[in-house]
């Protein structure tokens, strides 16, 4: 880069940090009762802009040195030896999946028909992969006020298919890992941790403390504008294991067993003197595909943003578990008609939400029945936003009526729980963008509509 160049995008970039400071920034304690409180949001502030701005000026588009940058710091900061950047979190549990799947390994591979036990009460995107691979999900109740798998049904669940546990963190509290993972090591079984919902959450065993998604075989986040940090549309897939990093990365990059980064050609050294399956002795090796994979990159715009959010990702948890208790401690009175939410043992959760359920046979304050839609109503009212457990059941949604219980997938019990939270659930923002204003005023309205119905 010329001198003239580097001075020119100095000048741009002070101009954008300006643009910052006069158009965006935000000021979160401004709030009248009414103004609108949105269950989460993009937090930042001029560095994001600059870094966006920055990269825009490369004009690479694909991935390049910013996605470089993220991938090796978000893997130094979860301390996992291998990240890999791709478009979304559904991507990433994508690609966390169909690594299972591959021939390379051997008789531990996913095959279709195979089983993998997770559960009904979440995101369709966590066992969407499975279904749509061909393998069979089998579906296990959760326990209330975690909303996390029951592990006293995982031996009950297991059968001679199961090959693999795929399962998220909930809201951000963390599922029992310590179980979980005693029975997958058990039963040589693959753990994927779905941590969308989660960054940032801690979960100890036997003393050692971690971050979730890096206890199993692979950890997938999201960077949604809702989540713990973001770059718009973006997520990440990391593993320890270096033969299921290749794997990702190949069905991230097409499938192709080349490992050249884009733009590059030649990086092995031996792109033109290998034999692979039936081609022809020395058939360039940057379009050899051992996979059938998919196109699921990042930009390095949207890795240009997140590389500014890494450094806030530890105050932005702080942050939710702040707001998340001064919750608790406000509506901790209302423990007669609302279960509220618990931590999980041995868990230290970087909250996405602050979930509660109405409790059966409540009654408000005018001894009329109580229900999830009076308070969600009221709250909505107030211009408060609210959400439901994502799928509640998601065995109960028009996209199950093409599949057959027993053959496409499999229920082990009764899923009594998951469908008392696809009944009675909801559940509000904690976010860093709330102030102790808006956090009141939700416990307010909360409060007013337990009294009021």
């Amino acid at each position: 880069m010329s001198n003239e160049q580097q001075m020119a995008r100095e000048q741009i970039l002070e101009l954008v940090k300006d643009y910052y400071e006069r158009f965006l920034k935000t000021d979160k304690e401004k709030f009248s009762e009414g103004d609108r409180i949105p269950y989460s949001g993009r937090v930042f502030d001029e560095k994001e802009v600059v870094n966006l701005v920055d990269s825009s000026l490369d004009f690479w588009l694909t991935a390049g040195r910013y996605t470089d940058e993220f991938e090796d710091r978000f893997a130094k900061l979860l301390n996992v030896k291998f990240a890999s950047l791709v478009n979304s979190g559904s991507s990433a549990n994508l690609i966390a999946f169909m690594a299972l799947t591959a021939t390379e390994l051997g008789e531990r591979r996913v095959k279709r028909g195979d089983e993998v036990i997770t559960v009904a009460c979440g995101f369709p995107t966590t066992i969407a992969p499975i279904m749509q691979y061909g393998a069979v999900p089998v579906f296990v109740d959760v326990t209330v006020p975690e909303y996390n798998i029951n592990v006293e049904m995982l031996e009950k669940a297991l059968s001679d298919k199961t090959k693999a546990v795929m399962i998220a963190h909930t809201l951000g509290n963390p599922f029992n890992l310590k179980a979980v993972k005693e029975f997958c090591d058990k039963h040589e079984l693959w753990l994927v941790e779905d941590n969308c919902d989660a960054l940032g959450s801690e979960y100890t065993i036997d003393g050692e403390t971690r971050f979730t998604g890096t206890w199993g075989d692979i950890g997938t986040s999201s960077f949604y504008p809702p989540h713990h940090i973001t770059m718009g549309e973006g997520g990440c897939v990391y593993t320890n294991n270096p033969l299921l990093h290749r794997l990702v990365r190949s069905y991230r990059d097409w499938g192709r067993d080349c490992i050249c980064p884009p733009g590059k050609d030649n990086f092995c050294g031996h792109r033109f003197d290998g034999k692979f399956g039936q081609l022809p002795v020395g058939y360039d090796h940057k379009y050899v595909y051992s996979h059938l994979g998919y196109n699921l990159k990042a930009t390095d715009m949207q890795a240009a943003v997140g590389c500014a959010q890494l450094d806030k990702m530890v105050p932005f948890a702080d942050a939710r578990r702040s707001n998340w208790k001064k919750l608790h401690d406000g509506l901790a009175e209302l423990s007669d008609v609302l279960t509220l939410p618990e931590p999980s043992e041995n868990s230290n959760p970087s909250w996405f939400g602050f979930i509660m359920i109405v409790k059966e046979g409540a009654k408000d304050g005018k001894g009329n029945e109580l229900t999830r839609n009076a308070i969600t109503k009221a709250l909505e009212d107030n211009n408060i936003q609210t959400r439901l457990l994502f799928s509640g059941n998601v065995i109960k949604h028009p996209c199950f009526n093409e599949f057959e219980e027993g053959k496409d997938y499999r229920v082990v019990g009764d899923l009594t729980v998951t469908d008392s939270v696809m009944n009675n659930a909801f559940w509000i923002g904690v976010y860093p963008g709330l102030s102790d204003a808006k956090i009141d005023f939700m416990i307010k309205v909360i409060k007013e509509a337990c009294k009021n119905g």
